[in-house]
């Protein structure tokens, strides 16, 4: 890709944030909207679930597959594509005539938001090649996600109060088309220098594997051992496989190597504790604002805002600090932050007093504003540029996993609590073992960033990145992988 002037940089960036902005808006507006949609659609509470983790689920098993591709035929090509059939996705989800079908349409969205937030990722990891331009540019994307949880509440929250759940969907098209036409004009082509080759086997093992988890997780408190244990037995069969398969492969899905370096597997599992503690966090939040106190979506929504904006304000500042001090000082922030929240929800059941709710909220809203940043950067430093697509792409795919799973648990546990009971008698007492599942995930993130970000962190960093380097040279010039 030819070099770009300091301006074309910096709309190169926005264009890809604009991506970035209407994937993470429809999920924080789509949470505000649960209540509203569960009793126009007369959904349960897995069905609710299912809504939020039929996207999260496609989107995290087509990631990985989404940024090789790009990497082979053009990051720019499949930029659009995704912008276009995800535009298309959401007015399909506003017309929706029941649950069934909204899900569907949910998942078409995710096939299209998978072609989104890596490619756009890697482009970005492309254009700023200065390491510490580079981290201001991660940070900035951080940003964008706490802009989505600040706005998101609030617009989802005035939409399905003045019309109807169905709008926040259609935010989605002037914003999704905009990007289309500005990435036809200003945004470069590019691709790495080695097509990468598919690998459909792979791809089905991962679609195989988080699948099942996660129906197994979900429909558990509902159903039979004898429906669920099917699931887990294909859950638990694909993952060994996978291990096995993915090492034996010239150029595979999943490229295991990349966890030789402990920063790199630390990021990949701090963003799915990181991502499991929001997912779970927004559902319990919502259906408490709403079904328990009673508020409507808007006041729901402005209760929302004492998380958000903490994100807001803070993920441009850990995208400074990750590039002038590393990623170290983030997490520890990020981690103590949302494990503080998390031990206030589970131990002194914060959200019965609006001060400790409040102090719940803006706890956690610091912890992940500080978490994005260095995780992103993490997993893109020190891995070969050829490899930028797929290398994000793990690390997006986490998150997704994350929040899938966090949805999922944090769900099924709501409802197994619950039962029979009415939410304004069993609610605070039925999210309890949630909350405490939310505290380990922030405790992981804690002392994961505290073991892969010191020396010997670094120094299995380098051993991977230079074995990656010295792969991809003999892979160009035609050496055998073995030699």
């Amino acid at each position: 890709m030819p070099e770009l002037s300091h301006r074309r940089r910096l709309l190169v960036l926005a264009i890809c944030c604009m991506s970035l902005l209407i994937v993470s808006l429809d999920n924080t507006v789509l949470n505000v909207a649960l209540p509203s949609m569960q009793r126009d659609l007369h959904a349960s509470t897995s069905g609710l679930q299912w809504t939020i983790d039929a996207y999260t689920l496609v989107l995290a098993s087509l990631l990985m597959l989404a940024g090789s591709t790009a990497d082979r035929i053009g990051r720019k090509r499949v930029f659009m594509a995704g912008l276009t059939v995800f535009t298309i996705g959401s007015v399909l989800c506003s017309v929706a005539p029941n649950l069934s079908l909204l899900i569907v349409f949910r998942m078409m969205q995710a096939v299209g938001g998978s072609m989104l937030n890596p490619v756009a990722m890697s482009i970005i990891t492309n254009t700023f090649t200065d390491a510490r331009e580079r981290a201001r540019a991660i940070g900035a994307w951080g940003a964008v996600v706490g802009i989505s949880m600040a706005a998101g509440p609030l617009v989802g929250g005035l939409l399905v109060q003045s019309v109807s759940w169905r709008a926040i969907f259609w935010i989605n098209l002037p914003v999704g088309l905009a990007a289309l036409l500005l990435t036809l004009r200003f945004v470069p082509e590019s691709r790495a220098p080695k097509a990468r080759r598919p690998d459909p086997i792979g791809q089905l093992l991962v679609i195989a594997l988080f699948g099942s988890l996660t129906y197994a997780i979900i429909e558990a408190p509902d159903s039979s051992a004898a429906v669920v244990a099917p699931f887990v037995a294909i859950a638990l069969t694909a993952l060994p496989a996978l291990l096995w398969y993915e090492p034996r492969r010239a150029e595979p899905l999943i490229d295991l190597r990349f966890f030789r370096s402990a920063p790199f597997s630390g990021a990949t599992v701090i963003a799915i504790s990181a991502f499991a503690a929001l997912g779970g966090f927004l559902f319990l939040s919502t259906l408490y604002l709403q079904n328990v106190r009673g508020l409507d979506a808007l006041h729901a929504g402005l209760w929302m805002l004492p998380m958000a904006l903490p994100t807001f304000l803070c993920a441009p500042v850990s995208g400074r600090l990750v590039g002038t001090r590393g990623p170290r000082l983030p997490l520890l922030i990020a981690g103590t932050a949302m494990t503080a929240s998390g031990i206030l929800f589970a131990a002194f059941e914060a959200e019965t007093s609006n001060d400790t709710l409040l102090l719940g909220y803006v706890l956690f809203g610091i912890g992940f504003g500080f978490v994005n940043a260095p995780i992103t950067n993490t997993a893109v430093s020190g891995m070969p540029r050829a490899q930028a697509g797929v290398a994000a792409a793990v690390a997006s795919t986490s998150r997704q996993l994350g929040q899938t799973l966090g949805v999922a648990v944090i769900g099924a546990v709501l409802a197994s609590g619950i039962g029979a009971s009415s939410y304004h008698r069993a609610f605070v007492s039925a999210a309890r073992p949630g909350w405490w599942i939310l505290t380990v995930c922030g405790l992981a993130v804690l002392v994961l960033g505290l073991v892969t970000s010191g020396r010997w962190a670094r120094r299995t960093a380098e051993r991977t990145a230079d074995q990656l380097e010295s792969a991809e040279i003999k892979n160009v010039v035609g050496v055998p992988a073995g030699s």
